[in-house]
């Protein structure tokens, strides 16, 4: 009979998540694998409901993208998963925070070894996520004719991404850092009410700061396009603070339309890609499907559901933080007790480790998310049809689909625990049909 002190709770944790670990490998692979060969079984022949609508070449360029970014996907899972395993059991951030506490002493051995403790971590993650990234920009996206990036704009984009995040997650870190010892038991509430406050502030910012930082938008020159889409926003009871197009096309030559910024500084932001790709009634229906979203009150959903799951996750790790069991069974010594007799705080680690964790568990609810997503993408079609035109927005689809390479054959069972987006073919079975391409 195995004892108490033999089947702690440090080890039986260890047993759970190398279990969820595992078991999250294996049905990541085995969701990858039925995807390409459902794609490499449907590749020769296009589906009979996109006959006449799709070329055949389109088709089969988009089977062989989705294959070859499929295929790195494997990669990245089996990466993934080691880096995790790395990360934990096998002792990578013991060794790291023992490092960092053996540098800085015990003097240095608060607040700032916590930060230097998360910095290098994730610069540690970006160096080693660094040589897939760049495979996937400079080959795969490259050989299929989307990439214009060169060397130089992406070294820049990566510099001005890493000044960007250390100037808002450094002082971000900090000031949560601060609330878990100081704040007392309920840190955490604190903590979630600044994370909350963070988010809407940086909905307000990156329009206006920190994407000009990247791309160039500029307002909408086209009067006649400026004018419908001020009809239609009119008409859908909806105020932004300007139409932009954005130089999309300096980087890929995906297409796409979005809103962004929050209250006065909602804004409608155009790919160039998109505007050269689409007529003036495919580009009113693609903002009326966007529309949609809000009309349908999807994005208020989605902030309070983000907001409720925070603040769940925020008391959890409240209550791991506290509990020795949750690092010794992720393979993390607790931090030492000081000559003075005072405790070297542990919060970082908490952090990091919960960072790593919420992952392997959630990978598991993530189905539910992806269905309610395209549930609500049905809606916003609904509405676009109802405020623009079906074909038109049909039409756009499929377009968008040709232009992005999006596969038309993907595995039902990976579009269950995977897409946001339901598949062409779904979508357009609700709307009106298109015309071929041309």
């Amino acid at each position: 009979m195995i004892g108490h002190d033999t089947f702690s709770p440090s080890l039986a944790f260890t047993l759970v998540f190398a279990l969820a670990l595992c078991v999250q490998l294996l049905l990541k692979f085995w969701l990858a694998t039925r995807q390409l060969r459902h794609v490499a079984r449907h590749r020769a022949q296009v589906p009979p409901p996109f006959a006449g609508r799709i070329p055949l070449a389109a088709h089969q360029k988009a089977a062989d993208y989705t294959l070859a970014k499929g295929r790195q996907g494997l990669l990245e899972i089996a990466l993934g998963t080691a880096v995790a395993l790395g990360w934990t059991l096998l002792g990578g951030l013991d060794a790291l925070n023992q490092a960092l506490l053996a540098l800085v002493g015990e003097r240095g051995g608060g607040l700032l070894q916590q930060l230097a403790l998360l910095a290098a971590f994730v610069l540690i993650n970006g160096l080693i996520d660094l040589p897939l990234t760049l495979y996937q920009t400079f080959v795969i996206e490259q050989r299929f004719g989307f990439n214009r990036m060169t060397l130089s704009l992406w070294l820049a984009d990566l510099l001005k991404s890493t000044l960007v995040g250390a100037l808002l997650g450094l002082p971000l870190a900090a000031a949560v850092l601060w609330l878990m010892g100081a704040a007392g038991t309920l840190w955490w509430l604190w903590a979630w009410a600044l994370w909350m406050g963070f988010n809407l502030l940086l909905m307000v910012l990156y329009p206006m700061v920190i994407a000009p930082l990247f791309n160039k938008f500029m307002p909408l020159a086209d009067e006649a396009l400026r004018q419908r889409i001020t009809a239609l926003l009119a008409r859908c009871g909806f105020a932004a603070q300007g139409l932009f197009v954005m130089d999309g096309s300096r980087r890929s030559a995906h297409g796409n339309a979005y809103f962004t910024g929050l209250g006065a500084a909602k804004r409608v932001v155009f790919f160039d890609t998109l505007l050269q790709r689409l007529t003036p009634d495919e580009i009113e229906a693609v903002l009326a499907h966007e529309l949609g979203h809000f009309k349908r009150h999807h994005i208020g959903k989605r902030m309070v559901a983000l907001f409720a799951m925070s603040l769940a996750g925020f008391a959890l790790l409240g209550w791991l933080a506290t509990q020795p069991w949750f690092y010794a069974g992720l393979g993390v010594r607790p931090n030492f007790m000081l000559a003075s007799g005072s405790q070297m705080p542990n919060d970082a680690l908490a952090l990091l480790l919960f960072a790593l964790v919420v992952p392997v568990f959630g990978y598991f609810f993530a189905p539910l998310w992806a269905g309610l997503s395209r549930r609500h993408e049905f809606e916003a079609d609904a509405y676009a049809a109802a405020q623009a035109s079906g074909a038109a927005l049909a039409s756009a689809l499929l377009k968008l689909h040709e232009d992005n390479a999006s596969t038309l054959t993907p595995d039902p069972l990976y579009v269950r625990f995977y897409y946001s987006h339901p598949p062409a073919v779904e979508r357009l079975a609700r709307l009106p049909a298109p015309a071929a391409i041309s």
